[in-house]
């Protein structure tokens, strides 16, 4: 594999781009965005990415095992890290991030909106006080989180 590397993978909610740099997943975005190689990625860490997106789509997958490398502050790499440690089918609120953190809910608000590696660092188990479905930047907002949502807790309700 280049230095570099952009991939497509069709899922259940559409397509996802993956970007790779060297030896670890740079970005997870909703969409076709930039030129991607041709193919669906068979072979090595974009294979590896796919075939664990087709396990957690599948219900088959609870924690992704993959190496990320995301390029961002340290105060929002702090909160994606805190953003990894909430497990499947459960949710945590702004706030408890926030105080997990030693922020305020909007600063952890701004760092999940700036979030590149959607799903697998999962901005979309954080949600609003009380239920309340927040914000979403990737895909269709809000109603893509929904989706990751039901996805993961299908017999909880989020005020939308």
């Amino acid at each position: 594999m280049s230095a570099f590397a952009r991939h497509h993978i069709d899922t259940p909610i559409g397509l996802l781009t993956i970007e790779l740099s060297g030896d670890a997943l740079t970005l997870l975005e909703f969409g076709a965005h930039g030129e991607a190689m041709a193919g669906a990625p068979a072979n090595g860490l974009a294979g590896e990415t796919a075939r664990q997106l087709a396990a957690y789509f599948a219900g088959k997958l609870k924690q992704f095992d993959l190496p990320l490398r995301a390029a961002g502050t340290p105060f929002r790499q702090k909160v994606w890290r805190a953003l990894r440690e909430v497990p499947f089918g459960q949710t945590r609120s702004y706030g408890e991030i926030a105080q997990a953190v030693d922020s305020a809910p909007r600063a952890v608000g701004g760092a999940c909106g700036a979030n590149p590696i959607a799903i697998i660092v999962p901005c979309h188990r954080i949600v609003g006080a009380g239920g309340w479905i927040g914000g979403f930047s990737g895909g269709d907002g809000c109603a893509t989180k929904h989706l990751l949502l039901e996805h993961e807790t299908p017999r909880q309700r989020f005020a939308v």
